[in-house]
């Protein structure tokens, strides 16, 4: 999990220093009715409360000189007024020092759970293959710089006989109960995605596993609970693309420097509110050309706001550093403006899935990206946090094949994290 550098952080840094000299300058050039006393005790709580151990240390050793040298200079030193002020400085350093370690110590456990929900939600999401017939595929997922929970976006992409199928979703809510229902969706989609006829049937079955998930929970979800999903699919030969929007951000292409987007030409009701709607809707079909690059996303992404309250358009912004090389670089490219766009106060998790359609020429003769070993491009490989590496095209499609085994090995190495942020909790308990 990424840490973000919070606005302002390394002003605040220098708040305790300004106190101090405030309060030397109070006391020092004002008359002698004014004492600066106060501010150089206000001065040590607030390093205790902003700052490391050491820089509070520091804080309050120059406080206890400051108001050594102020008592000397009033010739107050060894009188009860001079011994007021110096007891006042005393107190507030021990208090600080409190203040210091209770916040560390909160800081510690934190990263401990966010360590634990990260692993977590690996093990629920797992990084899709970065090949998959004539498309490159890359995929990221950012929790939001206030939450430790886990959230509730998830996406795979699985090959079938009908082509390459996909799926982006947003379940309602956070923590264990999202990741249920995540865990739900993805099997339940890894399920039926291999022998649906088409996409509202994989629809109605994905449905029919959430349902199912709700009618057990004894929670709000099970009245309330819905999942926004889209799904798409791709002919083998990478020319046709199908989606079918319930209820979620709609797609984009992105062609040169162009960017269009996806939307339903009939708007449908998100999954397990479906009994609702008489009848369902059909998937919409576009053309996916060589190089052009199709962008999934989340709420996070379109509901991201900055200071004025304005959402983040992808369509109106992502033009501007286009034509795209790699799926990576439109997630990298989108990630950065959208940290920039909100100022890095991001509220929502960001799930993003961005898929390009190799030209043949890239990849040799027709069909053959899947069966041939070669190295793929850096830009090709799905992540999360951007990370870079290289891996065989075969490798990854054995990748995608492995289901169970690679499902295992992920939730092994969920327990694994669970067993650290245990240890973790614990030695946060004995300090």
């Amino acid at each position: 999990m990424q840490s973000r550098a919070r606005p302002g952080a390394e002003l605040v840094r220098w708040v305790p220093a300004a106190i101090l000299a405030l309060g030397v300058g109070v006391d020092h050039f004002t008359p002698d009715g004014y004492n600066g006393g106060p501010l150089l005790a206000v001065a040590c709580v607030t390093a205790g409360a902003t700052l490391r151990l050491r820089a509070t240390l520091l804080v309050w050793a120059v406080a206890v000189l400051a108001a050594v040298g102020l008592s000397a200079h009033h010739g107050t030193f060894g009188h009860a007024r001079g011994a007021s002020e110096m007891g006042n400085v005393l107190l507030a350093g021990l208090g600080a020092l409190y203040v210091n370690q209770v916040i560390a110590r909160q800081d510690r456990r934190l990263t401990a759970v966010a360590s634990v929900a990260e692993a977590a939600q690996r093990a629920v999401l797992p990084v899709p293959p970065a090949t998959l017939g004539p498309l490159w595929i890359a995929a990221r997922y950012e929790a939001a710089q206030s939450e430790a929970r886990i959230g509730g976006d998830a996406y795979a992409v699985q090959r079938t006989p009908y082509g390459p199928r996909f799926l982006i979703g947003d379940v309602r809510g956070k923590g264990m109960g999202a990741v249920g229902a995540v865990s739900v969706l993805l099997g339940a989609f890894r399920e039926a995605a291999e022998n649906a006829p088409d996409l509202p049937a994989l629809a109605a079955r994905l449905e029919h596993a959430l349902l199912r998930e709700g009618e057990r929970r004894q929670d709000l979800d099970r009245e309330e609970g819905f999942t926004t999903a889209l799904l798409g699919e791709i002919t083998p030969d990478g020319g046709t693309l199908r989606l079918l929007n319930r209820g979620h951000p709609p797609a984009y292409l992105l062609e040169g420097t162009g960017v269009r987007t996806l939307s339903p030409a009939e708007a449908d009701l998100p999954l397990s509110f479906g009994g609702l709607a008489a009848r369902r809707t059909v998937p919409d079909v576009f053309e996916l050309r060589p190089k052009a690059v199709l962008l999934l996303v989340t709420d996070g992404v379109t509901e991201a706001r900055d200071r004025a309250g304005e959402f983040y358009d992808p369509a109106a912004r992502l033009g501007y550093w286009g034509p795209y090389p790699s799926p990576r670089s439109v997630i990298d490219t989108l990630t950065r403006d959208v940290a920039f766009w909100t100022g890095g106060r991001s509220t929502d998790d960001m799930a993003v899935l961005a898929i390009t359609r190799v030209v043949a020429a890239d990849d040799g003769a027709p069909g053959s990206a899947g069966r041939r070993s070669a190295q793929v491009p850096e830009g090709a490989v799905g992540g999360g946090g951007g990370r870079g590496q290289h891996r065989e095209v075969g490798d990854a499609e054995q990748d995608a094949q492995q289901g169970p085994a690679a499902a295992r090995g992920a939730t092994d190495e969920c327990e694994d994290a669970e067993r650290d942020g245990e240890r973790a909790e614990r030695d946060v308990e004995e300090q």
